[in-house]
Parts: structure tokens; C-alpha cells; sequence
């Protein structure tokens, strides 16, 4: 029995992490065309309205591992690399309860996110975004991850098939991980939709306050994709849209 178990881990193939990881997301994340073994192998990372959808590439490229068979003995070794979705390979050290992960970027094309349902595939986003992060430290608390850290993810020249001004905007979203909870600060950089708002992402809920408005002289021409957002509400002297999640 423990050579067919040794066999068994020696072998892993990479299509088995594939099925749990699209297990754990109910089927929105999965890794496509997984090749290798659990300890080397790659394959990309895809997304599906619904399990009756065809599977879609999220990210561009594909990512390869490496993970060290030390983790049998509690002690993480692992990097992932995508030279064409990665700024630099992303190294994970640390124990079982235990990890560190490198500093990087990730470039994510926001016209891949309509995969992911409404009403995303409604506004058909488009544009380029780059989340980045410091140094992460994680760790395994009473049966949840907890993690500790710094995110960023930058919206750039974003635009929507509903509405005829192109690019809306630029945009950043700060997170500030501490333990299973994230401060949330949304900010407009420029462009005539104006967002703004504070939140709480906690257990991958959002619990978020904010605000959508268009510059002077854009109202009209961005009524449609604003209504689209929110509800509507009067603020002072002008008309704002709601954007509220809880």
C-alpha cells in the first residue's frame, strides 16, 4: 500500500488539480488543458458563465509550477511563472500553516472578465488591468487563510459596449489585507465616468458604498451605462448612481 500511495503522489497528474480546483469555485475557475504532474506541469487559467459554457481563457498564456516534494515533509518550495500574464515568476515559501508569496504583477484583460457572468457580459468591459502586490504572508487559522498585505489593481483606459465615449476611465482599487478581511478603496485617476467608494471583501463577499456620476457635460451620453450600475439618486444639486453591495 505505501508504494501505490508513493506511486500515486509521484505521478499526480496535473488534470486532478484541475477538477478540484473547478470543484472549490463551482465551476467559474478551472485550469484548462492541464499538463504534468501535481509537481511540474501547466496549464491556463479559464472561466465559464455556466457549467454549460464553454471554457474561456481568463488570463493570457500559460501557467507552469514547480512544486518541491519536500512539501511532504511540511516545508513549501513552489514558483509559477507566465512570461506573458506575469511580471516575474512568483515564488510561495513557508510550511504547512505557513507562506510567503513574492512580489508581483499580474496583467488581466478586462474583456475576459464577461465570462464570468452578469453583469459583466452585459457591460462587456474592455481595457487593460494590472493587479500588483507587495510581499503576502499567509497563514492557515482555524480552518480559514488569513493573509497579510497590500493589493492594487489598476484599470486602464476601461470601456463598454454601452456607451459611445471611449475610454470611460482610469481607475485603482486598493486592497489592504489584514487576516480574512480586506479594506476596499475604489478612486477615480481620470476620465469622464467618475467612480468612487470605500468597502469591506470578507469571505469573498464585498460589502461596498460608492458612487458613479458622469463629468459636466456627459450626462446624457452616459445615462445608459450608468443605470446599468445602480440605482439612482439625488446628491446636493446633481444626480448620482448608488453603488451599493452588502
Amino acid at each position: 500500500m505505501i508504494s501505490i500511495a508513493f506511486t500515486v503522489l509521484a505521478f499526480f497528474p496535473a488534470a486532478w488539480i484541475a477538477a478540484i480546483a473547478e470543484k472549490q469555485t463551482a465551476g467559474r475557475l478551472t485550469l484548462g488543458d492541464a499538463q504534468g504532474t501535481l509537481w511540474r506541469g501547466s496549464a491556463f487559467i479559464g472561466g465559464a458563465a455556466s457549467a454549460s459554457d464553454a471554457v474561456t481563457p481568463l488570463l493570457p498564456g500559460r501557467f507552469s509550477w514547480r512544486l518541491s516534494p519536500m512539501v511532504l515533509l511540511a516545508s513549501v518550495d513552489a514558483e509559477l511563472e507566465n512570461a506573458e500574464a506575469l511580471s516575474q515568476p512568483v515564488s510561495v515559501t513557508g510550511s504547512w500553516q505557513q507562506w510567503q508569496v513574492s512580489p508581483a504583477a499580474v496583467l488581466l484583460p478586462a474583456e475576459r472578465l464577461a465570462a464570468l457572468g452578469a453583469p459583466l457580459n452585459t457591460v462587456q468591459p474592455s481595457g487593460q488591468m494590472r493587479l500588483s502586490w507587495g510581499t503576502l504572508l499567509l497563514a492557515r487559522q482555524d480552518g480559514t487563510i488569513w493573509m497579510t498585505g497590500s493589493m492594487n489593481l489598476n484599470m486602464n483606459d476601461i470601456a463598454s459596449r454601452m456607451s459611445p465615449i471611449k475610454p470611460l476611465g482610469s481607475y485603482n482599487l486598493a486592497l489592504d489585507w489584514r487576516g480574512t478581511q480586506a479594506a476596499v478603496t475604489l478612486k477615480t485617476i481620470k476620465g469622464p465616468m467618475l467612480l468612487s467608494g470605500t468597502g469591506i471583501l470578507s469571505n469573498g463577499r464585498l460589502q461596498f458604498s460608492g458612487k458613479a456620476e458622469a463629468e459636466t457635460g456627459q450626462q446624457e451620453r452616459l445615462a445608459n451605462l450608468l443605470n446599468l450600475l445602480g440605482q439612482r439618486r439625488r446628491e446636493g444639486d446633481k444626480d448620482i448612481i448608488a453603488l451599493e453591495s452588502k
